[in-house]
């Protein structure tokens, strides 16, 4: 089973690296773009279980390290 965790600036937080992407964009001429914010992907692979578990533990390993929950959101799925 795999889990998918996806990890981003909260809204409201100062985010340097999603501003330079926006602003190299534009520099290149994609003027549409208005913002950009920059995350990450950690994928897990994980042993075969209980899908509710393995999202139960998942979300404690975000807590404890994948994300700062204080300035990232993060979102978690699991796949089989």
């Amino acid at each position: 089973m795999k889990a998918i965790v996806h990890v981003r600036p909260r809204s409201g937080v100062l985010d340097p690296q999603g501003q330079a992407v926006a602003g190299a964009l534009k520099h290149l001429g994609f003027d549409e773009v208005l913002e950009a914010r920059q995350g990450k992907v950690i994928e897990l692979v994980l042993a075969d279980g209980d899908e509710t578990k393995a999202r139960e533990r998942v979300e404690q390993m975000c807590k404890h390290l994948l994300a700062n929950t204080v300035i990232e959101d993060y979102q978690v799925s699991i796949e089989p």
